[in-house]
């Protein structure tokens, strides 16, 4: 079960109808039957079936107890170490066993492990919790049902947005009560983040996982088509998914942290990435990057022996980065990814610093320019992304990275691109020529409602919640959107032919 599948569209009505009718003191112990049932219906086949609700259950009773003890505790430093370094090393089992052990081992015949769905997410938010109770900003939860919401909410532990306790449990202390006006703006934003995911994602992926597969027999142009369609297949995807689950909060009276806010309409990447995945950067801003720059401790360099007792800014942004991109993934392709982010970053700084800040009010053209070099820097990126996400279900190494990147500048043919964009669109949607135009058409027209609302959020509202953007259209700019939204999820349904299975989203397995 997703977000986008069948099953959710029954499990969140039913929740929130019982959630409303029974008495208030139920509505928690609402929510943690519905997010059992949807971690149970989410468990992998076979021997391993229940690994995924042990590995959440260990980390939820592990941090509860040891927060639960630290007003008490003499060795509160020891107590948190403690805890991320057991969600940590759980995290690094999970994630990194399966690619390690058959390089130590050779060719393994072990069963691999089941991967934990969220395990990332409420790893995170759980490392956040405990920090924040020993830094003295929360006091800790007594009540386990409530961290229990806090670590396994259904909304979010798929792929968050990564909750901090202070936002999230005392929402949790106080009823919540329906409110009609509310409740339209949930199914709004809901139908807005579908729409993103099933209308353009899952589409627009139809022609890109085509190219990726056997990007070695395609021209530049194609190569280039499909890493600038990979950046909107990712964008919109993981948007959309973590609008549906602001949405699923929002109609349950629970206020979710946002995770995007027009990340394409940056002007350099410290901007982009205080509007991309804003709960992932955020944390590593708070729990990671300023530990690094303002704690003090003492260490020597290895060989040169110098000492040092904290690191440079410079250097903790390229530490952070790096970390970042191991983190996403086991393979090298992410590490390279995150490598390019932390390059990014700290030629940022250092232009800064040698060039000054830029003018507070440049001009249009320089604007524009700035943002246009920033996606496609970023989308020069995500193809190492891609290789490392197993594209089209292939294994792909960094070697196939960069010659991905070297092919784009081979082959430069139009009459190419036109051939090869007709065999893709018809191998992966189908096999007639005026289908594939088809295909286009409504690729087009998505895009340009997607980024209408993009354009809409970014310029006229400010950068406000994406459900107020939206309700607050005149009305017959809202119901024409409300409508456009609702047809094209139809019609991107019946070309993905039956989408209502649940495809997966992006960042499920991160």
């Amino acid at each position: 079960m997703s977000l986008s599948s069948l099953g959710y569209f029954a499990l969140l009505p039913v929740t929130a109808v019982c959630y409303y009718l029974l008495p208030a003191w139920w509505q928690n112990l609402v929510l943690a039957a519905a997010s059992l049932v949807f971690l149970w219906v989410n468990l992998p086949d076979g021997p391993q079936r229940l690994v995924p609700l042990a590995a959440l259950a260990a980390v939820t009773l592990f941090t509860y107890f040891l927060a639960l003890g630290m007003p008490r505790s003499r060795s509160k430093k020891a107590r948190v170490a403690l805890g991320v370094a057991g969600c940590l090393s759980l995290l690094a089992v999970f994630k990194y066993c399966n690619a390690v052990l058959p390089v130590l081992l050779g060719p393994s015949t072990l069963v691999k492990l089941a991967f934990p769905l969220g395990i990332s997410f409420y790893s995170f938010a759980a490392i956040s919790y405990l920090i924040d109770v020993y830094r003295g900003d929360i006091a800790p939860e007594k009540n386990l049902l409530h961290y229990f919401l806090f670590t396994g909410f259904f909304a979010t532990i798929t792929s968050g947005p990564i909750c901090r306790g202070g936002q999230l449990l005392p929402q949790l202390k106080t009823p919540r009560k329906f409110s009609a006006p509310a409740c339209g703006q949930a199914l709004r934003l809901f139908a807005a983040g579908l729409f993103k995911k099933v209308a353009v994602s899952d589409v627009l992926a139809l022609y890109v996982d085509q190219v990726f597969a056997g990007y070695q027999n395609h021209g530049g142009l194609s190569l280039l088509a499909a890493a600038v369609g990979y950046s909107l297949v990712l964008y919109f995807d993981f948007a959309g998914y973590s609008e549906m689950a602001r949405a699923s909060g929002l109609l349950l009276g629970i206020q979710l942290p946002e995770n995007f806010k027009t990340p394409y309409f940056s002007t350099n990447f410290s901007g982009f990435w205080s509007r991309w995945h804003i709960s992932l950067s955020s944390w590593l801003q708070d729990y990671l990057f300023m530990p690094l720059v303002w704690g003090r401790w003492t260490s020597h360099l290895p060989i040169i022996g110098k000492k040092v007792e904290k690191p440079p800014m410079i250097s903790s942004v390229a530490m952070v980065f790096f970390l970042s991109g191991f983190w996403h993934g086991s393979t090298l392709p992410f590490v390279v990814w995150g490598l390019l982010q932390a390059a990014y970053r700290v030629g940022e700084e250092l232009l800064h610093q040698k060039l000054g800040k830029p003018r507070k009010r440049p001009p249009a053209w320089m604007v524009w320019s700035k943002r246009a070099g920033v996606f496609c820097l970023w989308t020069l990126s995500l193809v190492f992304f891609k290789m490392g996400s197993e594209a089209a279900g292939k294994s792909f190494s960094v070697a196939d990275g960069f010659g991905y990147l070297a092919g784009m500048v081979r082959g430069l043919s139009p009459v190419r691109f036109a051939s090869e964009w007709l065999a893709d669109v018809q191998a992966g949607f189908y096999a007639k020529p005026i289908m594939a135009a088809g295909w286009l058409a409504f690729v087009v027209l998505c895009l340009a409602l997607a980024f209408w609302m993009d354009w809409q959020r970014n310029f006229r509202f400010k950068n406000k919640p994406l459900e107020q953007v939206l309700s607050g259209q005149k009305t017959a700019v809202r119901w024409a959107v409300d409508y456009a939204m609702v047809i094209a999820i139809l019609v991107g349904l019946i070309i993905q032919s039956g989408g209502l299975a649940g495809q997966s989203f992006a960042y499920a397995n991160f």
